[in-house]
């Protein structure tokens, strides 16, 4: 009861973080103008995917190569973690081929209740109903800003294939959260960045080079810009910031990729945004708000910094990181 009558406002020293966190999943939406343009170029999904990926993971390489032995565990679930990402955003690009930016961005946008899912069935946190509320609005509003009238019967099977990204992305961030935190920000997106790259090169070296390689010299300006600017400078804001506001909130704050997905197929790709678009900006915004934050931020401070508390050993995750 006192979920929904108190007040959820977002703490002083959550601001920073949560804003931090919001500004890396712009860039997460701004992801169909590359991934588009460049199949529309020629490439194949899972060389796009790679592009994604490849250059983080060679950049931080070195990053990977001195982890300690007592950290290999730890590396070893966010190169999981990347895996399934990496082979899942094969089925978003797939999609983003044939199907609308918004009908995509709309699939995708179910990530949080994967999140949710996830951590209650396979960490035992049972979220709070304000972490539920959020999760639900946000489903309500990727419903709300796709008219099932504009989805194709031939659109259907893509958009069926596109799920494997959200539900990988679920996984990666449950993983970030509970599993990763012993690591620096720049051992998680080295770890992840090196599975996702792994996943995807038995592909690459059994494809012809026009497929995995952009034809025009003009191109490789979008492979650096999605290397560089949805995937690498992002995710380690995301890495290093999304623990200390929790799995809830950091799956609802990214629900902001919505929104710019619609903005991108507007300006770029001409689709049409209208009232319903604005209002399920609403919603996504009032989510963003009443989920909890309070309380992610000791454990993974508590973790991390040398000389800190240990946490309490009998302390269930679930306790710290959603609020109730």
């Amino acid at each position: 009861m006192t979920d929904f009558t108190r007040s959820a406002p977002v703490e002083h020293s959550d601001l920073l973080p949560t804003v931090l966190v919001v500004m890396s999943c712009v860039c997460f939406g701004s992801i169909p103008f590359f991934a588009r343009s460049l199949t529309d170029a020629g490439m194949a999904s899972y060389a796009v995917a790679f592009c994604r990926y490849g250059l983080s993971a060679l950049i931080l390489l070195p990053i990977w190569l001195g982890l300690p032995r007592q950290h290999w565990p730890v590396v070893l679930w966010g190169a999981c973690s990347g895996i399934g990402v990496g082979l899942g955003w094969i089925g978003f690009v797939y999609a983003l081929k044939t199907v609308p930016v918004a009908n995509v961005g709309v699939l995708y946008m179910t990530y949080p209740v994967f999140t949710l899912l996830i951590g209650w069935a396979w960490f035992r946190d049972l979220p709070s109903k304000r972490a539920i509320s959020g999760a639900l609005m946000v489903i309500v509003a990727a419903l709300l800003a796709s008219s099932p009238a504009a989805i194709e019967p031939h659109h259907l099977p893509a958009m069926l294939i596109s799920l494997s990204a959200p539900i990988t992305f679920g996984l990666a961030i449950n993983i970030l959260i509970h599993k990763l935190t012993p690591i620096s920000p720049l051992q998680r997106v080295a770890s992840f960045s090196l599975g996702s790259s792994l996943a995807l090169l038995p592909l690459l070296l059994t494809s012809d080079a026009v497929e995995v390689l952009p034809q025009n010299p003009a191109h490789w300006w979008l492979v650096i810009g999605l290397a560089l600017g949805t995937a690498l400078i992002p995710q380690l804001v995301y890495s290093a910031f999304a623990p200390r506001i929790g799995a809830a909130r950091s799956a609802v704050a990214g629900a902001v990729e919505l929104p710019t997905m619609f903005l991108v197929g507007w300006l770029v790709f001409v689709e049409s945004i209208g009232w319903v678009q604005w209002l399920a900006c609403l919603l996504i915004t009032l989510a963003i708000v009443i989920t909890p934050a309070r309380g992610a931020r000791n454990l993974s401070t508590q973790i991390v910094l040398p000389g800190s508390p240990p946490a309490k050993s009998n302390q269930r995750l679930s306790d710290v990181w959603f609020d109730d």
